[in-house]
């Protein structure tokens, strides 16, 4: 009897040694998907914010791929414990979720990216630059899209590349929205480029958030700043009404009077990717240009003869208080283009500073792309949007990518050294201030 009862004890003993690394492995994979998934806390919100696909919802793939990769190697890490038919089996159901999140997120577009070449068949180009048009039809090739180049100096539009597109009534801004809400919070005094602001576990400051284009950041901003004060601003920068002076056929972008329902994302929702917001290539370009030249909101004037672009005198709409607030700004446009969304463009064009902010957003099977931008030469600067509508092909990395092929394009031809030439020999033209223009911003 004693000796059955140690046996029984034995045998207990025995089983549950055998069973230790059956729960080691079971755990591990477990433990370690958990510590894997924290740091991706940033994307997943960003992305489970979103009933709408943005350039950044192609990165928690990779994040759940790296998570998926931990979950599936982390055995080896735990010495002699194997998986067992169990424990792999909870392996394969984690790896299915990780892959029905992802497609989750999938996104269908029924809009080409692609157009034909006769695109640009109805432009009026007599009074444009025919240099910098040729440049820009090159960079954008059989993108479906429009390239808008304005001198910010003036406010002449050098080249308007398929017009019908540039003068519709325009589209989401997606997260070019943010140049907006940035001068806007720091016109308020809310922070500064350095301030580092809290999201939820880490900190990110103005220039991080413009070079990686973050929306957490910018959601914060919108419900610090408030609906009111936000559309103030940008109303001020010339969203919601015409850019041009005259320009036949002209369509105007609309920004709301009120802010989008809370269900929605509210405020914060419009901040991050000006949801609700129908912008125009021609209504960026304009603010642009007056981030450039410091702070002056021209009439964008396009030219239709030789004899329109001798003789244009540039047109003040209201003069913006932002002057200085640029440098803030600027570093994360520079960001954008170094190290961020934008990086794409320096692998066509090095030669020259370019600052600038993408934007990807889609709507109803439709992906657009955004890249706002100016230069900066010793010759004067340039803005430059390009505006790209489509599905998968279409981003706003890959508008910002045809705008580096677009510089590269003026460089090949000395465009740069023939501006110089022509700025020397020609006396500028005197600005004036056109009656329908506003009263200047009080900032």
């Amino acid at each position: 009897m004693k000796l059955s009862f140690v046996c029984t004890i034995g045998l207990a003993l025995v089983g549950s040694i055998a069973l230790l690394p059956t729960a080691a492995a079971l755990n591990a994979p477990h433990t370690l998907h958990r510590a894997k998934s924290a740091p991706s806390h940033l994307t997943e919100t960003h992305r489970s914010g979103s009933r709408r696909a943005t350039a950044h919802a192609v990165r928690p793939a990779a994040t759940s791929n790296a998570a998926h990769a931990a979950v599936t190697h982390s055995p080896a890490k735990t010495g002699p414990a194997r998986l067992t038919a169990r424990g792999q089996a909870r392996a394969n159901a984690r790896q299915a979720a990780l892959h029905s999140r992802r497609h989750h997120y999938y996104e269908r577009f029924t809009a080409s990216s692609f157009a034909g070449s006769d695109e640009f068949a109805g432009d009026i180009t007599a009074g444009e630059d025919p240099v910098v048009r040729q440049a820009a039809i090159e960079a954008l090739g059989d993108m479906n899209g429009t390239a808008v180049v304005i001198d910010p100096s003036n406010g002449r539009i050098l080249a308007m590349v398929n017009q019908k597109l540039a003068l519709s009534p325009g589209a989401e801004p997606c997260s070019t929205i943010k140049l907006t809400v940035a001068l806007a919070a720091l016109s308020e005094g809310l922070v500064t480029r350095d301030t580092p602001v809290e999201l939820g576990g880490f900190r990110m400051n103005m220039t991080q958030a413009l070079a990686k284009s973050n929306n957490l950041y910018f959601e914060e901003l919108g419900r610090e700043l408030g609906f009111d004060r936000v559309r103030h601003y940008a109303t001020q920068f010339g969203l919601g009404e015409l850019a041009g002076y005259h320009i036949e056929g002209e369509k105007l972008g609309e920004y709301p009077g009120q802010p989008i329902p809370a269900s929605e994302g509210g405020v914060a929702r419009m901040c991050s990717f000006g949801q609700g917001v129908s912008l125009t290539p021609l209504q960026l370009g304009a603010f642009v240009a007056a981030i450039a030249n410091g702070g002056t909101l021209y009439y964008l004037q396009h030219p239709t003869t030789p004899d329109e672009a001798a003789y244009m005198t540039p047109k003040i709409k209201r003069t913006l208080d932002i002057a200085k607030y640029v440098p803030d700004l600027q570093d994360g446009m520079a960001g954008a283009v170094e190290y961020g969304t934008a990086r794409r463009l320096r692998a066509n064009f090095n030669q020259l500073p370019v600052f600038g902010k993408t934007g990807t957003c889609s709507d109803n099977g439709t992906r657009f792309g955004w890249f706002a931008s100016y230069s900066d030469t010793p010759q004067g600067s340039l803005v430059t949007v390009f505006f790209l509508e489509g599905g998968r092909p279409t981003f706003g990395p890959r508008a910002a990518e045809l705008t580096g092929e677009f510089y590269k394009n003026l460089w090949d031809k000395d465009y740069f050294a023939q501006k110089d030439t022509i700025a020397n020999a020609a006396p500028p033209a005197a600005a004036t201030r056109s009656p329908e223009a506003g009263q200047s911003a009080s900032q």
